[in-house]
């Protein structure tokens, strides 16, 4: 059994979305990125394996000048033979942040994304998916090919980036809290940005 964490895998760090991962524990392997909520540079992805001789067996660079011994090599380990010290810069965030740090920054960013969804449906908004974690999927019942545009609007207003998408065959976009510098004041300062790009996009 395999885990596709990408970011959701964090939420185990928090007590309070905990149960959304009830079970992860048993799989087999996980593997999560660094660089959406630990927001380390793009690379920083992880393999995580109960079974090392299974990574061993893909993983391992075979040749008559490579001697093999009982104990796996680093290299043997990773997709890359020759690669950058990208660990680094996860160990320098977990090393700074700490359990807790890691737990509030999970805590906040969800708490950021309950906000946004009670203030876009204030505005009109639906939300299109279940928000129990950092993603809020809206579209604007009525002006739903308009998304892409307010999208741009609010880029534009240098405010907050998101992006267009589908979800279910609409169009909508989906807004992503990971950042550590995120506040409450930039999701109303978003919130109001998209109420403005609402009145010019629909015009």
């Amino acid at each position: 059994m395999h885990v596709d964490g990408a970011f959701g895998l964090w939420a185990a760090a928090a007590p309070a979305t905990q149960y959304l991962l009830a079970g992860y524990e048993e799989a087999d392997s996980w593997v999560v990125d660094g660089h959406k909520w630990l927001n380390t540079p793009y690379d920083c992805g992880m393999a995580i394996c109960r079974h090392p001789a299974a990574i061993h067996a893909a993983m391992a660079t075979v040749a008559p000048y490579l001697a093999i011994g009982g104990t796996a090599l680093p290299k043997d380990m990773v997709p890359e033979f020759s690669r950058g010290g990208r660990g680094i810069e996860v160990w320098a965030a977990l090393h700074s942040l700490g359990r807790h740090g890691v737990a509030d920054l999970v805590t906040r960013c969800c708490a950021h994304a309950k906000r946004f969804e009670a203030g876009l449906s204030d505005l009109g908004f639906e939300i299109l998916n279940d928000v129990v974690l950092n993603q809020v999927v809206a579209t604007l019942p009525g002006h739903e090919d308009d998304m892409a545009t307010l999208c741009e609007k609010v880029q534009s207003s240098g405010e907050a980036w998101f992006g267009p998408t589908t979800f279910q065959g609409r169009p909508a976009f989906r807004i992503s809290i990971s950042s550590w510098a995120t506040t409450k004041a930039d999701v109303e300062r978003t919130l109001k940005a998209i109420e403005n790009a609402q009145l010019m996009a629909i015009q």
